[in-house]
């Protein structure tokens, strides 16, 4: 629903206590450019962090194996505050190395960048990318703070995290209304996921919005006020909460997994609810 596409930024909003660490290891391990076979390198950046948890980024990477294919820049939260200056400097010069003098394609993972953002992309007439997630953490949650909210006006998008869906257990607890990839658009449909891609994930979040406003007013007139339409609303909500957004942490999923996925728990709506499909999409992937 949020596609990060080659050559993008696309920060991931999180606060404090939230799973960004965990998200970012994972992202790390599990990156892959979908039907290609080229060079891919991953170049992962921490400043401020604790050495249990720089301990877990090594052996995660370690135990999965990726470990050779990733360039770890890790500045400790004892350690001088001139490195954490220079570690995401570092990083992103070898990145641009890789991407701008080998031709490789290049995923940048920055946390916690708080107090930096900087530039990356492509560059006319080579072949290597370099494509960035940088990882804030916002004070107080408050996605309003100037530091994510000038972060909005030099990225394409956003990632947030969601306490209420994590405090349910849901991991990982991206919030679906919130979240958005700009260029999603450039990466996705026919020859580079699957042709329903767009029109799904528009009918998901369409859906996903009514039922936060059923929620709302479920609160204040009680669900078994709600019509039968509604009801069924309120379960497509659990079933993308319990089933679309939550992923194990070691639980690699292809992009046609997800997207069938997406198929499976927009099935819970009745069939003339889908307004952003097409009649031969319905008919080919429907399953209600």
């Amino acid at each position: 629903m949020n596609t990060l596409i080659r050559g993008q930024k696309l920060p991931i909003f999180s606060g404090s206590g939230l799973p960004h660490n965990r998200i970012a290891a994972q992202i790390a391990r599990q990156a892959r450019i979908i039907g290609e076979e080229t060079q891919f390198a991953v170049v992962f950046a921490a400043m401020g962090i604790k050495f249990d948890v720089a301990r877990f980024f090594i052996q995660g990477f370690e135990e999965s194996g990726v470990l050779e294919n990733v360039a770890l820049f890790l500045n400790l939260a004892d350690d001088p505050p001139v490195e954490r200056l220079m570690a995401p400097r570092a990083a992103l010069t070898l990145a641009e190395h890789l991407a701008f003098s080998l031709n490789m394609h290049v995923l940048v993972i920055l946390t916690d960048m708080s107090n930096y953002c900087e530039s990356a992309g492509m560059i006319h007439g080579s072949e290597g990318s370099i494509t960035q997630m940088p990882i804030l953490t916002m004070p107080n949650d408050d996605i309003t703070h100037p530091v994510p909210d000038l972060t909005g006006f030099i990225t394409e998008g956003q990632i947030v995290l969601d306490r209420e869906l994590y405090g349910r257990g849901i991991y990982p607890p991206i919030a679906g209304l919130p979240s958005l990839s700009r260029l999603m658009k450039d990466g996705i449909g026919p020859g580079m996921t699957r042709e329903d891609h767009a029109h799904l994930a528009s009918q998901l979040f369409e859906a996903y919005a009514h039922v936060r406003d059923l929620r709302a007013l479920a609160s204040v007139i009680g669900e078994e006020e709600l019509s039968p339409l509604d009801a069924n609303y309120l379960k497509f909500g659990r079933e993308f909460e319990e089933r679309f957004l939550r992923q194990g942490e070691h639980e690699d999923r292809t992009i046609a997994q997800t997207l069938d996925l997406g198929w499976s728990v927009l099935s819970v709506l009745p069939r003339d609810e889908l307004h952003r499909m097409t009649e031969e999409e319905i008919e080919r992937h429907y399953r209600g």
